[in-house]
């Protein structure tokens, strides 16, 4: 099983920037297609961006809008998400989770569909 730990999180202004990263141990994180989900208090989880296994497939949910960017450097186990222009509406704990059943050509935005989950990171953005 795969262990996660995100960092990177934070209380910033409306306008900052911050990146995520997720550092995965075991010999599947390399093999799996991994996102980033959050959820804000009384809400439901929100698909945010996901990678495929080789780094060469990127997926964003609506909520990235065009300001958020994942990455991943598989030598060193570690998924970023680069977030810009962040809004008060951003404020939600962020966790990344690996999915080892993905496909190459897939990305699943469903959380269902992930196994593995990190403990996640606080990010809070104030206007």
């Amino acid at each position: 099983q795969v262990q996660l730990v995100e960092s990177g999180g934070g209380v910033v202004q409306a306008g900052a920037s911050l990146r995520l990263t997720c550092v995965g141990s075991g010999r599947t994180f390399s093999a799996s297609a991994v996102a980033w989900f959050r959820q804000a208090p009384g809400t439901e989880r929100e698909f945010v961006a996901g990678i495929n296994r080789n780094g060469g497939l990127a997926t964003y949910g609506s909520i990235a809008k065009g300001r958020f960017s994942i990455a991943r450097d598989n030598a060193e186990s570690t998924v970023y998400l680069q977030m810009d222009n962040l809004e008060p509406e951003d404020t939600a704990l962020y966790s990344c989770a690996t999915d080892p059943n993905a496909i190459l050509s897939n990305v699943n935005s469903d959380p269902g569909a992930y196994e593995s989950w990190g403990q996640g990171t606080q990010v809070t953005v104030s206007s």
